[in-house]
């Protein structure tokens, strides 16, 4: 089975690793075990260094970042440092209880804002800015507990769902205004794995424990309220709005949500899974990864929606099969820091444990933070998956 491995780590040191997070596809990743999970390790793996380590009061349920903040959710409060000395900026203490570590922060660095539950019995949502470190709004989303958020890749749509699973809602940032409202479904209620943007902000996609993966289109109207480019689905959803005129208010506001412009019937459910849409090879692109180790790749019509096919899958080594990983010496802090840097320009990341007090460790080139986003079209990064019929 395939598990993390750092190239200066032995077999027996292989951390027990829950939280592993990239700053897109620079060599900073952090890293949280279940051994230590009141420490976050921040390394640099192509080096197989560590940069710095910090240690908090209780477990780390999440972690996220972007070129700016690097955010550490606890389950009643929440760690904001600069991501590039690793200072603690902020600390929101006595946050309403979330045991799931639920959050979001924004990808965007010039919209750096952060999303939490603002309560731990309806869903509300508390929006901050990250950078002004100041709190923008308070949201009333949902009338039960918050399940899933994610922002758009320019932070300026946040999209929520509740634990009941069933109703999906967009709201414009910073101004928490109610821009689309999708409904899952109506007979059962279910968790919502995971939300996600399309890069264009078109689309939004939903998991959950459920066999079916639900792509919504966020519809543009024009000023005479037409689509400019009406689909069946947008018709039913006209026929529905004119109907729901003449019907109690709760039937309604049922009948005026809009429906999935795109699904994926998945082969095994109550796995959990993440999905996400991409656009690679200049075709939108619906991919979902689940716990057992599978990566599936969907064909979506961006046109007419609709059942998406399978295109690719793949996934990682079967139970049983060995990694080798080649032996490297691991260097010491001082050895590292003691490297000539290359490079243009370069930023020293300097972290500080409870423990052992500051530690001066990688230095790390400015690119790795200035350097885009993943390149799904990247076979350098990331090899070619296999079509089904290519598969052996």
């Amino acid at each position: 089975m395939l598990t993390p491995v750092f190239p200066c780590s032995s077999p027996s040191e292989t951390p027990d690793v829950y939280i592993v997070e990239r700053l897109f596809s620079s060599s900073l990743v952090v890293v949280v075990s279940l051994s230590i999970p009141r420490r976050m390790n921040v390394y640099h793996f192509k080096k197989g260094t560590e940069i710095c380590n910090y240690s908090y009061s209780n477990n780390i349920l999440s972690v996220r970042l972007n070129r700016q903040r690097l955010v550490v959710c606890l389950e009643e409060s929440v760690y904001i440092h600069n991501i590039k000395d690793m200072k603690l900026l902020k600390t929101l203490l006595n946050t309403p209880s979330n045991p799931s570590g639920l959050c979001a922060l924004s990808i965007n660095h010039s919209n750096s804002y952060l999303a939490y539950p603002g309560s731990s019995t309806i869903g509300e949502i508390i929006v901050y800015d990250a950078n002004n470190l100041s709190t923008v709004t308070m949201i009333p989303a949902h009338d039960s507990p918050l399940a899933a958020l994610t922002f758009n890749s320019s932070g300026t749509k946040l999209a929520s769902a509740s634990e009941r699973g069933t109703v999906i809602r967009v709201f414009s940032i910073p101004e928490g205004q109610r821009m689309f409202e999708f409904r899952r479904g109506m007979k059962r209620y279910v968790n919502i794995s995971s939300l996600s943007f399309s890069p264009d902000a078109q689309f939004l996609c939903a998991s959950s424990n459920t066999e079916t993966v639900h792509i919504f289109k966020l519809e543009q109207h024009g000023p005479s309220g037409e689509e400019e480019c009406p689909t069946w689905g947008s018709y039913v959803g006209k026929m529905f709005s004119a109907a729901s005129s003449y019907l109690p208010a709760q039937v309604s506001g049922v009948m005026s949500q809009e429906r999935a412009f795109a699904t994926v019937r998945l082969l095994v459910a109550g796995q959990r899974n993440v999905c996400t849409l991409a656009t690679i090879q200049k075709l939108p692109r619906l991919l979902v990864a689940s716990s057992d180790g599978q990566l599936f790749i969907y064909n979506v019509d961006p046109q007419d929606g609709g059942e998406c096919v399978l295109d690719k899958e793949e996934g990682v080594e079967s139970e049983g099969s060995e990694v080798t990983v080649p032996v490297q010496a691991c260097p010491s802090y001082a050895a590292t820091v003691a490297i000539p840097a290359t490079g243009p320009v370069t930023t020293t990341l300097t972290g500080y444990s409870e423990d052992g007090g500051a530690k001066k460790g990688e230095v790390i080139p400015e690119h790795e933070f200035a350097a885009g986003p993943v390149c799904l079209d990247d076979e350098n990064e990331f090899p070619p998956l296999l079509n089904r019929g290519e598969q052996q």
